[in-house]
């Protein structure tokens, strides 16, 4: 159910009138709610046995000699190519393999299959959609996430070289590259997924990959109530926050979902508006029609030709946006995202690591003084407090789970300092016999200082919210 509702034609507005009444009436006798409990993630598949020496100089000689006969023939498509690479590496596997059982067949033709045409070994973890990250710590060492959990695999690669031969098969069709002057790179897969790759001499164990997977259907303010990562009347709040063109910024750590919910939060954004997406990898979807999407781009091998993040969001300011939605503000073009709030730019969206709202607050801060110009402490924080409306704190807790803990509002300043005040919380309560965290959702009971402005754009916050702390499983 809503919190509040949107103005609409007469004969829905009666139906919706009569649901919030509804509402209302069931907000009076809260009644307890037992938690439900979550299983303990296993592990999401049955992995190959361990991959030995002997293995990898059989899928090394038939991946030469498929490759030396692939070379031979034309494809009109990509699909032809695929079809006569599964056909070749059938033959030559059985060639190969008369000593083998049939499972090892099939384990050595899955090998040759993901060298052509995946990405080496952790081809099946990228392809598990329950899977949400994969991480090569060295050729033998591979991680991965199920779950809100990391996992161990028995997956390897054969050796260092195999490892840096995935890395230049990702960032070669982005003309980015990778070497000994620039051991560093971050890239993304043809589906969105986020990959950062990072080699000797910086690497010590080795060349190591790190893969941020994506679903290719991005989620919506529904799936993340399933997940248990807000509730419905946070979700229709900051939907009508971002209807009504509040400037929110989305914090979290590393790996809490900002990423997902920074595209949620964008696909509450009106159709008719032009919107701007600003990021260092393309990252967002967005459903809307009127979307641009701008991308940074790194030095070349001269080291020149970079394209910051900072000069695309000088840039968008040229491009008449109705909306600027920036993936990530890590440095000096916070000033730039504050100035383009501050002057017209209202609804635009962000993100930031820290751990709360006011650590936030202090980050933006201090990105702002790595801009170069010597502004007055106060003068920053005026700006933060006229730009930002709305933080949403985004936290990965100890059981692996992802939750929006706070949305907090931004009031203004008072001395020095700025005043902000919590609308909903999350609140742990214990734990599981499983080890899952059990806890609940509550709105503080405050009105919001932006209803006004909720209200000016045909949303009505109902009064029931605010007599006293509601509860949500």
């Amino acid at each position: 159910m809503s919190l509040f509702t949107k103005y609409t034609a007469p004969e829905k507005k009666e139906k919706k009138l009569e649901k919030s009444s509804s509402q209302a009436a069931e907000k009076e006798t809260p009644q307890p709610v037992e938690m439900k409990k979550k299983k303990q993630a296993s592990a999401p598949l049955t992995e190959n046995p361990p991959m030995t020496d002997e293995f990898w100089e059989m899928e090394s000689k038939i991946h030469g000699d498929i490759v030396e006969e692939l070379k031979k023939k034309t494809f009109n498509d990509a699909e032809q190519e695929k079809q006569m690479i599964e056909k070749i590496s059938q033959e030559k596997v059985d060639q190969a393999g008369d000593r083998l059982t049939f499972e090892q067949k099939q384990h050595l033709l899955q090998a040759v299959k993901y060298e052509l045409l995946g990405y080496g070994p952790i081809t099946s973890l990228l392809e598990n959609p329950d899977i949400s990250e994969v991480m090569v710590n060295s050729a033998k060492d591979i991680y991965y996430e199920f779950k809100g959990k990391l996992l161990k695999s028995n997956l390897s690669f054969r050796d260092d070289a195999h490892v840096k031969g995935v890395i230049d098969r990702i960032v070669s069709p982005l003309g980015r590259r990778i070497d000994e002057s620039s051991p560093m790179v971050d890239a993304r897969l043809p589906n969105g997924s986020r990959v950062n790759a990072i080699i000797p001499p910086l690497a010590l164990k080795g060349p190591s990959i790190t893969i941020r997977k994506f679903s290719e259907t991005p989620f919506t303010a529904q799936d993340l109530v399933g997940f248990g990562t807000w509730t419905d009347d946070m979700a229709n709040f900051v939907e009508a926050g971002v209807d009504s063109a509040l400037n929110i910024f989305i914090s979290g750590g590393t790996g809490s979902g900002k990423t997902s919910t920074l595209n949620v939060l964008s696909s509450f954004i009106p159709e008719g508006d032009r919107i701007i997406t600003i990021e260092d990898a393309a990252e967002l979807k967005l459903s809307q029609d009127h979307v641009i999407s701008l991308e940074s781009r790194p030095a070349n091998i001269e080291g020149e030709g970079q394209i910051t993040i900072r000069d695309l969001v000088k840039n968008s300011l040229r491009m008449r946006p109705d909306r600027i939605v920036v993936g990530e503000i890590r440095g000096a073009e916070a000033l730039d995202m504050l100035q383009a709030m501050n002057t017209g730019h209202d609804g635009s969206l962000s993100t930031g690591h820290a751990n709360s709202p006011r650590d936030m607050l202090s980050r933006i801060e201090t990105m702002v003084m790595m801009a170069g110009f010597d502004l007055p402490v106060r003068a920053i924080r005026e700006q933060i407090a006229s730009a930002i409306d709305i933080i949403v704190q985004q936290s990965r807790l100890r059981d692996g789970s992802r939750k929006i803990t706070h949305i907090t509002e931004v009031l203004g300043m008072e001395g020095e300092t700025i005043v902000l005040q919590d609308l909903f919380v999350y609140k742990e309560t214990g734990m599981d016999e499983d080890g899952n965290l059990v806890g609940q959702f509550s709105p503080t009971g405050i009105r919001p200082h932006i209803s006004d402005r909720l209200e000016a754009n045909g949303f009505t916050l109902p009064g029931a919210w605010f007599d006293q702390e509601l509860d949500y499983e």
